[in-house]
C-alpha cells in the first residue's frame, strides 16, 4: 500500500473510531434516559390514577354512608347499600365490589357469576393470591394493589390497579379498580417513540460519519492528484535539468578536447614532422631538428597534463585514493590558481564516515558551489570551506565575501537557480540536507550527510 493511502487510513479509522465512540456514548445514555423517562410516566401515571381511585372509592362510601349507621349489622341496609354500589360505575369496565373478610363476593356488578362464592384461595396467573392481598391491604388502612384481573369487556386477564378500604363494622372490603391496558398501550407508543428517536439520532450520527469519511477521502484524492501532477512537473523539470546538464557537460568536454588536447596534438605532430623533414634533409643540421623534437616533447607533456585535467574533472580519483580532505584541498587550490580568490580550506577531522557515493556528491557540491562563486558573485575576494562533523552529520561550509543576491527572485526565475536545484538534488538522494543564506555580507552554503550514507 502506498504511502499516501496509508495517511488517509490512518486519519479515517481513528475518525470513524471516535464517531463509534460517540455513538455508542449517546445510543446508551440515550437508553437509560428512555427507562427513566418510561419509568416516571407510568409512575406519575400510577400515582395519578391510584388518586383518582381513592377518590372514587370515598364517593362510594359516601352513597352508602347514611345506611352504614356507624357499622351497626342491619341485613336490610347491607342489601340496599349492594344495590346503590352497583348501579355506581365509571366507564365500561369501571365498578364497585364487595367481599367479607373470608374472601366470600358478596357483591359484583359485572361478574355476578362469582357472587356468593368463596374466592380465598383464588389466584393469578402469575401465582399471587389476588383476594387475601386485597383484605389484607383493606384491614391495614387501605391502598391501592396491583394485581392481574379478567377484563369484563374483553374477557382477558389484564393488569389491574385497585384500591379498597375496610367496612369493619359490617366485615366488608369495598374496593374499585382500573384496567391498565391502556396505560400499557400509552406506554408503549412512547417507547416507540423513543426508539424512533434514538435510531433518528443514530442514522444522523452515521451519516455525518460517513459523510466525513468521504470528505476526508476526497480531499486526500484531490491532495494526492495535486501533488502527484506536482511531483510530475518536478520531475519533468529535473529530467530537462539532467538532460541539459550532461548536454553542458559533454559541450564542455568537446570544448576541452577541440580547443585544448586537440590543437596540443595536432601542435606536437606538426613539430615531429617539421623535426623528421629536418632529419631528412642534409642542409640542416641535427641541432635544429632537436629542438624541433624537444617542442613535441613538451607539447606532448602539456596533453598529458590536459588529459589527466579532463579526466580529473570527470571524477577526480583522488577521491578514491587520497579520501575527500586533499580531495578538497586540491579543488581549493585548482579554483584559487583559476580564478586568482583566496580559499581557506579548513578540515576539523581527517576521516570521515560516507561512502564513495556520498563523497562524490559532497565534493561535486563544492564544485558547484565554487562555480556559482566564481560565474554569480560579485566583490569576492576569498572563500572559506569548513569541513567538520558532530553526532549525526558530515558538515560541510562554504562562504564567501560577495555581496550577496535576493535567494527568492532565483528561487521564483524559471531559468535560474539550476546550480542549487541540482545541489539540493544530490544531497536529496543520499538523505542529506541543503541550507543556503545570502545577504549583504556574502553568501552562506550549509550541506549536511548522515553518517554512514
Amino acid at each position: 500500500m502506498k504511502l499516501r493511502y496509508k495517511f488517509i487510513l490512518l486519519t479515517i479509522i481513528p475518525l470513524l473510531l471516535s464517531f463509534a465512540g460517540i455513538a455508542i456514548a449517546v445510543f446508551s445514555q440515550a437508553t437509560n434516559l428512555a427507562r427513566q423517562q418510561h419509568s416516571g410516566i407510568e409512575q406519575a401515571y400510577l400515582n395519578s390514577k391510584e388518586t383518582e381511585l381513592k377518590h372514587y372509592v370515598s364517593l362510594g362510601r359516601s352513597a352508602i354512608d347514611h345506611l352504614y349507621q356507624n357499622g351497626a349489622i342491619n341485613p336490610k341496609n347491607q342489601e340496599e347499600a349492594k344495590k346503590i354500589l352497583a348501579t355506581l360505575d365509571f366507564g365500561d369496565d369501571g365498578y364497585f365490589y364487595i367481599y367479607d373478610m373470608h374472601g366470600k363476593n358478596l357483591m359484583h356488578p359485572r361478574q355476578p357469576e362469582l357472587v356468593g362464592k368463596d374466592l380465598w384461595t383464588l389466584s393469578d396467573p402469575e401465582g399471587n393470591l389476588t383476594i387475601q392481598k386485597l383484605i389484607e391491604t383493606a384491614k391495614n388502612g387501605g391502598g391501592a394493589v396491583r394485581y392481574l384481573w379478567e377484563k369484563p369487556s374483553t374477557h382477558q386477564m389484564v393488569a389491574k390497579l385497585g384500591y379498597v378500604i375496610a367496612l369493619p363494622g359490617w366485615d366488608w372490603v369495598l374496593g374499585t379498580g382500573i384496567y391498565l391496558d391502556d396505560v400499557d398501550s400509552a406506554l408503549e407508543k412512547v417507547d416507540t417513540q423513543f426508539v424512533k428517536n434514538i435510531h433518528s439520532t443514530m442514522f444522523w450520527i452515521a451519516g455525518f460519519t460517513l459523510f466525513c469519511a468521504l470528505f476526508i477521502a476526497l480531499s486526500g484524492l484531490v491532495l494526492n492528484i495535486s501533488e502527484s501532477r506536482l511531483a510530475d512537473a518536478k520531475l519533468k523539470t529535473l529530467a530537462r535539468s539532467v538532460v541539459s546538464s550532461q548536454e553542458d557537460e559533454r559541450a564542455r568536454l568537446s570544448r576541452d578536447l577541440h580547443d585544448g588536447l586537440s590543437q596540443l596534438l595536432v601542435s606536437t605532430k606538426l613539430q615531429v614532422e617539421s623535426g623528421v623533414a629536418k632529419l631528412q634533409s642534409p642542409a640542416i643540421s641535427e641541432d635544429k631538428a632537436l629542438i624541433a623534437f624537444q617542442r613535441a616533447t613538451k607539447q606532448l607533456n602539456e596533453a598529458l597534463t590536459e588529459v589527466r585535467r579532463i579526466s580529473h574533472d570527470l571524477r577526480p580519483a583522488m577521491l578514491d585514493d587520497l579520501g575527500l580532505v586533499v580531495a578538497f584541498e586540491h579543488l581549493s587550490e585548482e579554483f584559487h590558481q583559476a580564478t586568482g580568490i583566496d580559499v581557506i580550506f579548513s578540515p576539523r577531522d581527517n576521516r570521515f564516515n560516507l561512502n564513495a557515493i556520498s563523497n562524490t556528491v559532497l565534493y561535486r557540491v563544492a564544485q558547484e558551489a565554487l562555480t556559482n562563486i566564481h560565474k554569480h558573485a560579485h566583490g569576492v575576494s576569498h572563500v572559506e570551506i569548513e569541513l567538520l562533523s558532530d553526532n549525526d552529520y558530515v558538515i560541510l561550509l562554504i562562504s564567501d565575501n560577495g555581496k550577496g543576491f535576493n535567494l527568492q527572485d532565483i528561487v521564483n526565475h524559471p531559468k535560474r537557480g539550476i546550480g542549487l536545484s541540482n545541489m539540493r538534488e544530490r544531497l536529496a538522494s543520499v538523505q542529506g540536507h541543503f541550507d543556503i543564506q545570502s545577504g549583504s555580507d556574502g553568501t552562506r552554503i550549509t550541506a549536511k550527510i548522515p553518517h554512514g550514507e
